[in-house]
């Protein structure tokens, strides 16, 4: 596999994570609290990864930027945060960060 697999997965196990933080209450809860350590020993792995043919600088920065974005997404739906407009913005603001990146940069060769 390459950098951008690993990566993709290690984004998908910390949105997991993340996502059931909340639900851990405190890890009080075991369900979840499982499922928030099995989803970032994952996540940390798998960025380990990708790291060995991606910058570290470039993926921390698209693995946090899309990250915020799906967990953004997921508490909206899954607890009813709601987005205001400042925090559509700054979302936003971060989505074009890793697409120029991602599209632009000739950081994330080596």
């Amino acid at each position: 596999m390459n950098g951008a697999v690993y990566l993709a997965i290690a984004i998908v196990g910390e949105v997991i994570a993340t996502s059931f933080l909340r639900a851990s209450a405190g890890f009080t809860q075991l369900a979840p609290s499982i499922v928030v350590v099995i989803g970032y020993c994952i996540t940390f792995y798998f960025f380990s990864l990708a790291l060995q043919t991606i910058p570290v600088g470039i993926g921390y920065a698209i693995w946090s930027g899309v990250g915020i974005i799906l967990v953004s997404i997921i508490a909206f739906f899954a607890y009813g945060q709601s987005l205001d407009l400042p925090a559509l913005i700054g979302i936003g603001l971060i989505l074009a960060g890793v697409l120029v990146i991602n599209l632009f940069s000739h950081s994330s060769t080596h």
